[in-house]
């Protein structure tokens, strides 16, 4: 059975309560993730970021506010302030099926993964997608060895 250690991403990218929006925008950017776990600073998961929380925290451009005044708006508030803390979360051990159950109920695009309170991994809506051609490649693969087993 396959769990959700064996499919999360381990190479993490996370921030800090005490780290700002501007942070991580810069952060989303950069590093073209939707997904941004909070840590404390003893590493233990406390929140989540998203892409989408970031857009309802942004100033409408209907404001007239220019780009410099938006980041220095971003800069001044901790992620602490905007992050969610009702996430739902994943041990190691979970199997995969679950995993992608929750994935689906809870709407966020992604799971983190948490052992003993650390943040250990964290599991994406892409990550299923990898699964998915890798399924499908072996499954192709399997098919054409059966054509090719029948055509001798």
């Amino acid at each position: 059975m396959l769990t959700t250690r064996d499919l999360m991403t381990e190479d993490l990218i996370a921030l800090h309560l005490d780290d700002t929006l501007l942070a991580a925008k810069q952060t989303m950017e950069d590093a073209r993730i939707r997904h941004l776990p909070i840590v404390d600073a003893a590493g233990a998961f406390v929140g989540l970021l998203t892409h989408r929380d970031l857009l309802a925290a942004s100033v409408s451009r209907l404001a007239d506010i220019d780009a410099q005044t938006q980041e220095d708006i971003y800069a001044g508030i901790p992620l602490a302030e905007v992050m969610r803390s009702d996430v739902a979360m994943a041990t190691p051990e979970l199997p995969l099926r679950q995993a992608a159950e929750v994935l689906l109920t809870q709407k966020y695009g992604c799971l983190p993964v948490v052992e003993c309170g650390k943040l250990v991994g964290i599991l994406t809506a892409s990550d299923f997608i990898r699964l998915s051609l890798e399924l499908m490649d072996a499954l192709e693969a399997s098919e054409r060895l059966e054509c090719a087993e029948e055509d001798e």
